[in-house]
């Protein structure tokens, strides 16, 4: 594998992602070569370009017109690993990126806390299976991502007229998932992020606002206005971040290390793994994230922010790779 050509290939679905970590990467010194997924064609008895290849499949790829990135991943990931490749986020991971229920049966089989939920293929069998949840309840997508199908239904007549309704939104899949609704102690979740399979830090998620899309990245930030934060309108008090560290929260924290292990085995590098308390005294975990962006202003102020510990894990495997061959 000749040194000059190996490189860390990052397989996305999203270009405006990709900035920072582009950063980082020149920062650690790092190539990084972008390979857009959902596109183009794969000679499977090519051999693969040299290097690393690092999946960064998003389960929202179908809403910015890449409804072929999963199926893209999925065989890039397979071809690359099957020519010796070293891979992140493989075929493996991409299943569980884009399936809440694989998710769900992931942290339950592991002995996490999970919310009620009922999943159910396709819309005519949505009503029937809405009367085992008790009101009120919410909805998600399977494949899901920025909050894609999550509504609050607080009785089961408002919820049987959206069914029925024009305003109903079809699932990518088809896979609609019923669950119960959470109340968090405080408006807010907790984000715990993961490279190399080691703890990096947990982020506080501020949700006093509503809403379900809580995209950290740096793409999502409007102009002027932190990636997502409220702007204190008229209540003459600085703007509070809707992203803030935990410095309380260390990977010696039980949670934390449970985490750390459910990631080892199931083989994934990188990822976000999403927590709440509720006011009935339950942590429950709803969310691993395996395309996880980062709060710009929440990297900042770290002396070693996490995309740069991913530029450098991964060049380290990369070094790996090219001294081997």
């Amino acid at each position: 594998m000749p040194r000059s050509s190996a490189a860390v290939h990052v397989l996305h679905d999203n270009p405006e992602w990709i900035p920072p970590f582009r950063r980082a990467f020149e920062a650690e010194g790092v190539p990084l070569v972008e390979w857009p997924l959902g596109t183009g064609t794969l000679d499977l008895d090519a051999e693969p370009p040299a290097g690393v290849i690092w999946s960064r499949l998003s389960a929202s790829s179908h809403t910015r017109d890449a409804p072929l990135a999963k199926d893209a991943a999925r065989s890039i990931t397979a071809w690359a690993a099957s020519w010796g490749r070293r891979v992140v986020g493989g075929q493996h991971v991409a299943d569980l990126e884009v399936s809440k229920v694989i998710q769900h049966a992931a942290l339950r089989r592991a002995g996490f806390d999970v919310p009620r939920t009922v999943a159910v293929f396709g819309r005519d069998g949505l009503i029937d299976s809405a009367k085992g949840i008790e009101a009120p309840f919410i909805t998600k997508h399977n494949q899901g991502g920025k909050g894609l199908g999550v509504r609050r239904f607080d009785d089961h007549e408002s919820f049987d007229a959206y069914v029925r309704g024009d305003d109903f939104e079809e699932a990518a899949d088809g896979i609609t998932l019923l669950q119960e609704l959470l109340v968090a102690t405080e408006p807010s979740v907790t984000r715990a992020e993961f490279v190399g399979g080691e703890f990096v830090y947990a982020v506080r998620v501020d949700t006093s606002a509503g809403g379900f899309e809580l995209c950290p990245a740096e793409a999502c930030a409007l102009p002027g206005t932190s990636a997502g934060a409220d702007d204190g309108a008229g209540s003459g008090a600085a703007p509070e971040p809707m992203f803030r560290i935990r410095p309380e929260i260390t990977g010696e924290d039980p949670l934390i290390r449970r985490y750390r292990s459910l990631l080892a085995d199931l083989g994934i590098e990188i990822a976000g793994v999403e927590f709440m308390t509720t006011v009935d005294g339950r942590t429950v975990t709803y969310d691993i994230n395996t395309n996880t962006n980062y709060n710009p202003e929440v990297e900042e102020g770290l002396e070693l922010p996490a995309a740069r510990q991913i530029a450098r894990y991964l060049g380290g495997l990369l070094r790996e790779e090219v001294r081997n061959t």
